[in-house]
């Protein structure tokens, strides 16, 4: 065993859009969470594994915490809670310059009932004018008792580093609990579907993202080309049509898009098809959501 060595899981939590995933994005060196200005882009907990000299943190980036009313996001919420019952120590990320203090409450709520050490990273300080940090920083300290106060950027890399040396220092001593060359536990096709989802998204607007899911059918691997069918699914047939868009130009951009990211991460030429079905009500069908992995 690595002498002194440290080693643990550690939740990433926070309301949505607080920048949970591009944080692991940045400590990882590589995106495996997808990001977008929307809120609950996340929807299912994703491991990510930094090795560092002295340690490996095991971060879990979750959902954002938030009041559920669908089913879909009352599971999404769950997968986010059960997280916090299951690490080594909490960090729990705010939004610096946009608060949600509805969520915020909710989540320093399960933070005392979960009675595990939390540091509380301050995002966005690029963003953010001192005196309003400072104002916060006033507000947020006596409502729990944080191990640590860090601002932070995770989208420019502001005191990151900080962040991490602080979140080494709170974990377990132990061996490393997963092999050096590893960086996360999810599959390529749940990195295929995630991207496309991403995609969605980032180019769609209104209900849409929120009413769509994304299911990989094929995942064929072949000497120089991956093949992948998958299908993007909506709640409305009118969704379905501003998903194709006009002469298919919306599918097509999509598509595109997406099949840039997975040749990235894979290493290899993808050909991609992608369908657009109508399945009603899928968001509140508890048999469905199974399916979906949800």
């Amino acid at each position: 065993m690595e002498k002194d060595m440290r080693s643990g899981f550690v939740a990433i939590i926070g309301a949505p859009n607080a920048g949970k995933s591009t944080l692991l994005n940045q400590v990882l060196g590589q995106k495996i969470s997808i990001t977008s200005k929307k809120p609950q882009t996340t929807r299912d907990r994703i491991l990510g594994i930094v090795n560092r000299p002295g340690s490996q943190i095991i971060f879990v980036d979750t959902p954002g915490i938030h009041k559920s009313t669908s089913l879909l996001n009352k599971r999404i919420v769950d997968q986010a809670l059960q997280a916090v019952a299951d690490v080594d120590l909490i960090l729990f990320m705010v939004d610096a310059v946009s608060r949600n203090f509805s969520a915020e409450k909710q989540i320093i709520a399960q933070l005392h009932k979960a009675e595990k050490p939390v540091i509380l990273a301050l995002n966005k300080v690029d963003a953010a004018k001192k005196a309003d940090l400072f104002t916060l920083v006033e507000k947020l300290t006596p409502v729990f008792d944080f191990k640590a106060v860090i601002p932070i950027s995770a989208r420019q890399n502001i005191q990151v580093t900080q962040l991490m040396d602080e979140v080494e220092k709170h974990l377990p001593r132990g061996p490393r609990l997963y092999p050096e060359d590893t960086f996360t536990d999810v599959s390529e096709k749940f990195m295929v579907k995630e991207i496309i989802r991403e995609k969605v998204f980032r180019l769609t607007g209104m209900e849409i993202p929120y009413s769509s899911a994304v299911t990989v059918d094929a995942f064929d691997v072949e000497k120089k080309l991956i093949v992948i069918h998958a299908s993007i699914h909506v709640v409305r047939s009118s969704q379905k049509g501003i998903i194709i868009g006009k002469k298919g130009a919306m599918l097509s951009k999509i598509g595109s898009r997406a099949r840039i990211d997975m040749e990235k991460m894979l290493g290899k030429k993808v050909l991609l098809k992608l369908f657009v079905k109508e399945t009603r009500d899928w968001v509140s069908n508890q048999r469905i959501l199974d399916e979906f992995g949800y």
